[in-house]
């Protein structure tokens, strides 16, 4: 189970010092003002929807119940780590809030008023609580008037499942302001601004999950699942994070800060210093080429991506499209925001990832497209999705290919498990490609290649026969990880379980480097373990010639790549294939990555 410990120290600031430990998800080092996202009242838009959209807004409604509800068993879980009457106290309280989500009275109502009020699910929250409170405000028992407040979170925690508006005003916030909450979603760590955004830390969350992810996409340093977080720290308190040792200080000693800020700073020599390798080749020291591209969550990310040289965009990923909305993206939209990311990388290739919603990715705008699911990891999602709603995919693929004829572009199919899927694909690539010609529209000659992501074991097993269906491989280590080792990569609780050093996810990796070698068609690696220099000898020795991370840390990628020599890393490769100890393969790896220096 992920620990987390928090440590008191005499020291500056309201309380002293106060310091916690949790999951560095995301690297690097920010100190600014604390913005509590649990404070104050929250503004909800208000409007009435229209008759037709009151079912999917009561299925929004329950889907925001839903995530509510896992919240809370996830803190009770967290719960139990604390020691004596804090835990049979913070159990009690969460346990009534469970049953407040569960209630006939609040959650009918709510529905209720969404269904002949015909209200937006967010005001209708807000409304039904304001009259629950108001009655427990004018109980003459004590204990009953002081659940008011407990009404009024389980309320919040509603609407924060409902919309991302509350981080919306994060663009008012002090430059360098760093974000204390409960939770974070992907989609909200997609309106952090880095200009203005320090950082954040919070009391859920996992080290694989997808706001990792986005947060080491972004460049903010982040720590997850810090238990005790949220407590007696105020707006405004000083806050360190420190993303890379996952440790989180609350109004520091002047001693702690001096020490922080001389690592800034030596942190901004090294950047300096990596920024000379920006325009040098990633050749390895006896001759071989590497290609070293860049993951893309936002279009915004390009400059990041060009500044550390890349030499292209291995993987695009297009959810930034369908987040934060409630409709979904047309064609033209579509079209529009991948004209503008092809025409900033000034011809260099992108791979563009068609849609991959589910699991943790949820995309409010697919509405009643994107039910709820017992188990969302292994139902309806990607490439699934995409098939059964074919508008989606045949609207997604028109866009891609109008936005051929700007820029070179792959389409890479997410989630793929057999060769039937990628072939139906290429029946509908190829369909609305005639669609569009009739049309007198131009697109690329020939079209796009078709690649899959090898990220479920069925795929690498199965990678000879998908060789002769795809033009292309790239493996995504993240999932390929979580479903061979069965581990929820954004679950803290077994978090720590995650590892893509186990055998078993290693020989999916040979298996389909080797399939894709034996095919002759290209194989590149956009897991997160691309962005890792500690695995870098080990992906190249597998026979791995192409690279796709978040931009942050291709220059230290290439730094690595520049002191190999491929034999010996081969050689290496070749006996850490024969470990079946996941221990020995990382003692292995460490000591021959020791030699480089």
């Amino acid at each position: 189970m992920t620990s987390s410990k928090k440590t008191e120290s005499k020291g500056r600031g309201k309380g002293g010092e106060r310091g916690f430990e949790g999951l560095g998800v995301s690297p690097g080092i920010a100190i600014g003002p604390a913005h509590l996202r649990e404070s104050g009242e929250i503004t909800v838009p208000e409007y009435q929807i229209a008759a037709s959209r009151v079912k999917a807004e009561l299925a929004r409604f329950r889907d925001a119940v839903s995530r509510a509800v896992r919240q809370v068993g996830k803190l009770k879980g967290k719960a139990l780590s604390f020691h004596g009457s804090a835990a049979e106290e913070l159990g009690y309280l969460l346990d009534a809030h469970l049953q407040m989500l569960n209630s006939s009275r609040l959650i009918g109502g709510i529905a209720t008023r969404i269904g002949d009020d015909r209200r937006n699910a967010e005001a209708a929250v807000m409304a039904e609580i304001a009259t629950i409170a108001q009655d427990f405000a004018a109980m003459e028992d004590p204990y009953l008037r002081t659940r008011v407040q407990e009404v009024r979170e389980v309320g919040r925690r509603i609407v924060r499942c409902l919309s991302a508006d509350e981080l919306a005003s994060f663009s008012q916030l002090p430059r360098n302001s760093i974000i204390l909450a409960e939770d974070i979603s992907p989609a909200d760590t997609a309106l952090m601004d880095p200009q203005i955004i320090g950082g954040f830390a919070t009391v859920l969350g996992g080290a694989e999950g997808h706001t990792a992810i986005m947060a080491r996409s972004l460049g903010l340093p982040a720590v997850l699942g810090i238990a005790d977080l949220i407590g007696d720290i105020q707006s405004g308190d000083t806050v360190i994070v420190d993303g890379s040792n996952g440790r989180v200080f609350v109004n520091p000693t002047e001693r702690r800060l001096a020490t922080y800020q001389r690592r800034v700073k030596e942190m901004a020599r090294e950047i300096r210093s990596l920024a000379r390798l920006r325009d040098v080749a990633p050749i390895t020291r006896d001759g071989e080429e590497v290609v070293l591209q860049a993951n893309l969550e936002l279009p915004r990310e390009i400059a990041q991506a060009s500044a550390a040289g890349a030499q292209g965009i291995g993987l695009l990923r297009t959810e930034f499209l369908y987040m934060n909305r409630q409709d979904l993206p047309d064609e033209d939209e579509q079209y529009n925001a991948l004209v503008e990311i092809l025409t900033g990388l000034k011809g260099l290739p992108v791979t563009i990832r068609t849609l991959d919603v589910g699991g943790e990715k949820l995309a409010t705008s697919l509405g009643e497209r994107l039910p709820e699911s017992v188990n969302p990891a292994l139902g309806l999602r990607a490439i699934r999705l995409s098939l059964k709603e074919r508008e989606l995919l045949d609207t997604q693929l028109s866009a891609i290919l109008r936005a051929s004829a700007h820029g070179p572009v792959r389409i890479l199919l997410p989630m793929i498990s057999t060769p039937w899927e990628v072939k139906e694909v290429r029946k509908a690539l190829l369909k609305v490609a005639q669609d569009l010609q009739r049309r007198g529209t131009k697109i690329a000659d020939p079209l796009p290649p078709l690649g899959v992501m090898i990220e479920v074991p069925g795929a690498a097993l199965a990678a000879d026969a998908l060789a002769k269906a795809a033009d292309f491989f790239a493996i995504g280590t993240n999932d390929l990880t979580m479903y061979t080792l069965a581990i929820d990569r954004g679950e803290e609780q077994v978090a720590h379980l995650f590892n893509p050093l186990h055998p078993a996810v290693l020989r999916l990796i040979q298996f389909s480097v080797e399939a894709a070698l034996r095919a002759r068609i290209p194989v590149s690696v956009c897991g997160e373990i691309a962005g890792d220099p500690r695995y870098t000898a080990l992906l190249l020795g597998l026979g791995v010639r192409d690279l796709s991370m978040t931009s942050s840390a291709l220059l230290r990628v290439k730094s690595r790549i520049l002191s190999l020599d491929m034999q010996a890393a081969t050689q290496r490769a070749h006996i850490i294939m024969d470990q079946a100890d996941a221990g020995r393969i990382a003692t292995l790896l460490d000591d021959f990555n020791e030699t480089l220096g």
